[in-house]
């Protein structure tokens, strides 16, 4: 049960198309904090937000494997990688389980958010499948986007957002001047 698309960048809908806000970090670094400072502060602006946080699945575990990303709007939490045991080395994501998170993100566009809230662009994204999708139609209904880019991903990112993208490294001062675009 794999859907996967083809990498495409993303057509022009309007003049002023919708930016999106890659925060690109390093390898395995990925940037939690930052990105729940991103949601407080649009929160506290009375900002309506679609998407998902990314949490660790489990305490003390491999923070790359065991991943939960939270809904924004309802709240659900969804495990993305399969549970392989104790002596597995590696992680296989659940594709599944992330389509299902991205069907999840797509119901919150429902609620006309003004920002959609995305872990990560990454294997899955740079090969055209996961939240590429969501992240097409977010902008085909003028919903600006941040997400998270890893530097091992960075060409495949720039291949798929094309002129649509901000690269913003993780300065809160080009985030928040960023930030300030929104409604």
């Amino acid at each position: 049960m794999c859907a996967l698309h083809s990498a495409r960048a993303i057509e022009p809908v309007q003049d002023s198309a919708p930016d999106i806000g890659a925060i690109v970090y390093e390898n395995d670094k990925y940037p939690d904090e930052l990105f729940k400072w991103i949601v407080s502060q649009c929160q506290a602006r009375g900002l309506a937000l679609a998407g998902v946080l990314q949490y660790p699945a489990f305490e003390g575990v491999d923070p790359s494997c065991d991943v939960v990303l939270e809904d924004l709007v309802s709240g659900r939490r969804t495990v993305l990688f399969d549970d392989r045991g104790s002596g597995a080395s590696g992680c296989r994501l659940d594709v599944g389980a992330l389509l299902e998170a991205a069907m999840e993100i797509e119901r919150g566009f429902e609620t006309n958010p003004s920002l959609l809230v995305l872990n990560k662009f990454g294997k899955i994204e740079a090969e055209g499948g996961g939240m590429c999708g969501v992240m097409a139609k977010a902008l085909e209904r003028g919903i600006p986007v941040v997400i998270g880019v890893p530097a091992r991903n960075l060409e495949a990112w720039r291949n798929f957002a094309d002129e649509f993208a901000t690269e913003l490294p993780g300065d809160i001062d080009q985030i928040e001047r960023w930030l300030a675009r929104l409604g």
